[in-house]
């Protein structure tokens, strides 16, 4: 297999699946995250003589909104043409929420700040109060409008690069283990273990897993790891005559294959 083959195969894999970054912090699973944002023009009717067949849009460009969400869903109708978008694979993912990053490009070359936001399907990181641009938002005839400043997002690949804990200096990472067999990020400069912040687990409905009160109608942890299904050698029907005490007296016929 060519290695052009394998490149245009991983990214039209990146290009369609959501990051598990932004899962994760939406706190959504993927079955609802597909549903969300999946867009069916024609399917066949849902009964057993009709093969199951849909035309449906797979691929999506991916912007800031996120793919439950309207916006997400507005911005790629079918009857909007919008430039393709090539997207580099990356096989190991390095950046997350709560970093210390230096930006390499812009005004705002040389200043160092904090990850705030992860867009893993487009290589993006949004930095809290840095590479910021103006928007006019509610214009109409008679209104001018209000002006907001927002973060724009930056390329991991060649726009930011990590700061080194140690010395608060830029540095290439890579990933590692250590004896313990833990997969840790690793400066190329300095050695040094570059932890992932705590940050990074927060998500939509937690700051943290272990500050998160369980509600009403929330499962608890222990019943949820309760282990109910016991593996037999024996199909479903038979699985339920013996739990019912049932017995088969009956003999079945002989049967002869020619």
């Amino acid at each position: 297999m060519r290695i052009t083959t394998v490149l245009q195969a991983k990214r039209h894999n990146i290009l369609e699946k959501v990051g598990e970054l932004s899962k994760a912090f939406g706190n959504f699973p993927d079955s609802y995250v597909k549903r969300a944002s999946e867009q069916v023009y024609w399917e066949t009717p849902k009964a057993p003589q009709y093969t199951r067949t849909a035309i449906e849009k797979k691929n999506f460009r991916f912007t800031t909104n996120r793919p439950w969400t309207s916006q997400f869903r507005m911005q790629n109708m079918s009857n909007m043409k919008r430039k393709k978008v090539f997207v580099e694979p990356i096989e190991n993912w390095s950046f997350f929420r709560g970093d210390r990053v230096e930006i390499l490009i812009g005004n705002d070359k040389g200043k160092q700040g904090i990850v705030n936001q992860v867009i893993q399907e487009r290589n993006w990181v949004m930095v809290e109060g840095l590479n910021c641009h103006l928007r006019i938002v509610g214009k109409e005839k008679d209104y001018p409008g209000v002006v907001i400043r927002s973060e724009a997002p930056l390329l991991v690949t060649s726009q930011v690069a990590l700061v080194d804990p140690t010395d608060l200096q830029a540095t290439d990472v890579e990933w590692r283990f250590t004896e313990e067999g833990e997969k840790v990020r690793v400066s190329k400069r300095t050695g040094r273990i570059i932890p992932i912040p705590k940050a990074n687990e927060e998500t939509m409905d937690y700051k943290g897993k272990k500050l998160y009160m369980t509600r009403e109608k929330d499962t608890d942890v222990d019943v949820a790891q309760e282990i109910t299904f016991k593996p037999k050698l024996c199909t479903f029907e038979m699985d339920i005559m013996e739990s019912m005490g049932i017995k088969e007296d009956r003999i079945p016929k002989k049967t002869f294959w020619y």
